[in-house]
Protein backbone atom coordinates (compact mmCIF):
# COMPACT_ATOMS: atom_id res chain seq x y z
CA UNK A 1 0.00 0.00 0.00
CA UNK A 2 1.61 3.35 -0.65
CA UNK A 3 2.28 6.51 1.46
CA UNK A 4 -0.14 8.57 -0.64
CA UNK A 5 -2.95 5.92 0.13
CA UNK A 6 -2.52 5.42 3.89
CA UNK A 7 -2.30 9.69 4.27
CA UNK A 8 -5.58 9.99 2.30
CA UNK A 9 -7.35 7.20 4.54
CA UNK A 10 -8.90 7.84 7.97
CA UNK A 11 -10.16 5.85 10.31
CA UNK A 12 -12.84 7.40 12.48
CA UNK A 13 -15.93 6.80 14.61
CA UNK A 14 -18.87 5.24 13.49
CA UNK A 15 -22.06 7.25 13.18
CA UNK A 16 -25.33 6.30 13.33
CA UNK A 17 -25.71 8.11 9.56
CA UNK A 18 -22.86 5.90 8.61
CA UNK A 19 -24.78 1.93 9.33
CA UNK A 20 -26.90 2.68 5.98
CA UNK A 21 -23.18 2.52 4.29
CA UNK A 22 -21.78 -0.08 6.64
CA UNK A 23 -24.30 -2.58 5.92
CA UNK A 24 -24.28 -1.99 2.25
CA UNK A 25 -20.74 -3.79 2.83
CA UNK A 26 -21.66 -6.08 5.26
CA UNK A 27 -24.35 -7.43 3.19
CA UNK A 28 -21.60 -7.55 0.09
CA UNK A 29 -19.26 -9.67 2.08
CA UNK A 30 -20.99 -12.32 4.48
CA UNK A 31 -23.72 -14.52 3.68
CA UNK A 32 -25.05 -14.08 7.06
CA UNK A 33 -24.76 -10.44 7.64
CA UNK A 34 -25.48 -8.17 10.76
CA UNK A 35 -28.67 -6.07 10.53
CA UNK A 36 -28.63 -2.45 10.40
CA UNK A 37 -30.26 -2.77 13.74
CA UNK A 38 -26.71 -4.77 15.17
CA UNK A 39 -24.90 -2.02 14.23
CA UNK A 40 -27.56 0.74 15.48
CA UNK A 41 -27.26 -1.21 19.02
CA UNK A 42 -23.24 -1.35 18.70
CA UNK A 43 -23.00 2.51 18.29
CA UNK A 44 -25.63 3.34 21.19
CA UNK A 45 -24.34 0.72 23.16
CA UNK A 46 -20.72 2.70 22.73
CA UNK A 47 -18.79 0.24 21.43
CA UNK A 48 -15.47 0.74 19.57
CA UNK A 49 -17.69 1.37 16.07
CA UNK A 50 -14.83 2.65 13.71
CA UNK A 51 -15.29 2.97 9.62
CA UNK A 52 -12.33 3.18 7.47
CA UNK A 53 -12.89 5.84 4.72
CA UNK A 54 -10.72 7.22 2.27
CA UNK A 55 -11.89 10.48 0.35
CA UNK A 56 -15.69 9.97 1.84
CA UNK A 57 -15.51 6.17 0.36
CA UNK A 58 -16.29 3.45 3.04
CA UNK A 59 -13.93 0.25 2.96
CA UNK A 60 -14.16 -1.01 6.16
CA UNK A 61 -15.66 -0.92 9.59
CA UNK A 62 -15.28 -2.73 12.95
CA UNK A 63 -16.48 -3.01 16.26
CA UNK A 64 -14.66 -4.12 19.42
CA UNK A 65 -16.12 -4.11 23.00
CA UNK A 66 -14.09 -3.96 26.12
CA UNK A 67 -14.38 -6.22 28.90
CA UNK A 68 -12.69 -5.54 32.72
CA UNK A 69 -9.32 -6.29 30.93
CA UNK A 70 -9.55 -7.78 27.29
CA UNK A 71 -11.00 -6.67 24.13
CA UNK A 72 -13.38 -8.69 21.68
CA UNK A 73 -13.62 -7.96 18.67
CA UNK A 74 -17.03 -8.86 17.48
CA UNK A 75 -16.65 -8.10 13.30
CA UNK A 76 -14.34 -6.27 11.06
CA UNK A 77 -14.93 -6.16 7.42
CA UNK A 78 -13.55 -4.64 4.15
CA UNK A 79 -15.74 -3.73 0.88
CA UNK A 80 -15.01 -6.61 -1.35
CA UNK A 81 -12.65 -4.50 -4.21
CA UNK A 82 -10.69 -3.19 -1.20
CA UNK A 83 -9.45 -6.77 0.03
CA UNK A 84 -6.39 -8.16 -0.40
CA UNK A 85 -4.50 -4.73 -0.60
CA UNK A 86 -3.69 -4.25 3.28
CA UNK A 87 -6.69 -2.45 4.74
CA UNK A 88 -7.52 -4.97 7.25
CA UNK A 89 -4.61 -5.67 8.89
CA UNK A 90 -4.46 -2.02 9.44
CA UNK A 91 -8.09 -1.53 10.79
CA UNK A 92 -7.15 -4.42 13.09
CA UNK A 93 -3.74 -3.12 14.01
CA UNK A 94 -5.93 0.38 14.81
CA UNK A 95 -8.10 -2.09 17.35
CA UNK A 96 -5.11 -3.72 18.66
CA UNK A 97 -3.12 -0.30 19.29
CA UNK A 98 -7.05 0.84 21.02
CA UNK A 99 -6.99 -1.87 23.28
CA UNK A 100 -3.83 -1.15 24.75
CA UNK A 101 -4.55 2.09 25.50
CA UNK A 102 -7.89 0.73 26.81
CA UNK A 103 -5.26 -1.18 29.33
CA UNK A 104 -6.54 -4.48 28.11
CA UNK A 105 -4.33 -7.66 28.30
CA UNK A 106 -5.37 -9.53 25.13
CA UNK A 107 -8.26 -9.00 22.59
CA UNK A 108 -10.37 -12.20 21.51
CA UNK A 109 -11.84 -12.69 18.19
CA UNK A 110 -13.80 -15.17 16.32
CA UNK A 111 -13.56 -16.25 12.59
CA UNK A 112 -15.26 -19.14 10.99
CA UNK A 113 -13.03 -22.01 9.99
CA UNK A 114 -13.81 -21.54 6.63
CA UNK A 115 -12.72 -17.83 6.42
CA UNK A 116 -8.97 -18.66 5.79
CA UNK A 117 -7.65 -15.69 4.59
CA UNK A 118 -8.94 -13.87 7.54
CA UNK A 119 -7.36 -16.21 9.92
CA UNK A 120 -4.08 -16.33 8.52
CA UNK A 121 -4.20 -12.39 8.88
CA UNK A 122 -4.81 -12.51 12.38
CA UNK A 123 -1.88 -15.18 13.28
CA UNK A 124 0.62 -12.96 11.35
CA UNK A 125 -0.39 -10.17 13.66
CA UNK A 126 0.15 -12.45 16.60
CA UNK A 127 -3.18 -13.86 17.27
CA UNK A 128 -3.34 -17.42 18.38
CA UNK A 129 -6.13 -20.40 17.93
CA UNK A 130 -7.28 -20.57 21.85
CA UNK A 131 -10.73 -22.98 21.12
CA UNK A 132 -13.14 -23.80 19.09
CA UNK A 133 -17.04 -22.66 19.30
CA UNK A 134 -18.64 -25.60 17.62
CA UNK A 135 -21.53 -25.02 15.17
CA UNK A 136 -21.21 -20.97 16.07
CA UNK A 137 -22.27 -19.83 12.86
CA UNK A 138 -25.06 -20.17 10.26
CA UNK A 139 -24.12 -21.86 7.28
CA UNK A 140 -25.60 -22.52 3.77
CA UNK A 141 -26.05 -26.39 4.95
CA UNK A 142 -26.32 -26.28 8.81
CA UNK A 143 -23.89 -25.02 10.71
CA UNK A 144 -20.25 -23.78 10.99
CA UNK A 145 -17.88 -23.67 13.67
CA UNK A 146 -15.89 -20.61 14.61
CA UNK A 147 -12.21 -20.10 15.76
CA UNK A 148 -11.42 -18.66 18.95
CA UNK A 149 -8.36 -16.58 18.44
CA UNK A 150 -6.80 -14.67 21.47
CA UNK A 151 -3.78 -12.16 20.96
CA UNK A 152 -2.06 -11.33 24.42
CA UNK A 153 -0.95 -7.78 24.47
Amino acid sequence: MSDALQQACQIREMRLEDVSRVILIEREIFLFPWTEMNFADSVKAGYHCRVLEQNDVLIGYGIMMMGPDEAHILTIGISAQWQHQGWGGKLLQYFIDLAKQQEAVSVLLDVRESNIGAANLYRRLGFKQIAVRKGYYPAMCGREDALVMRLEL
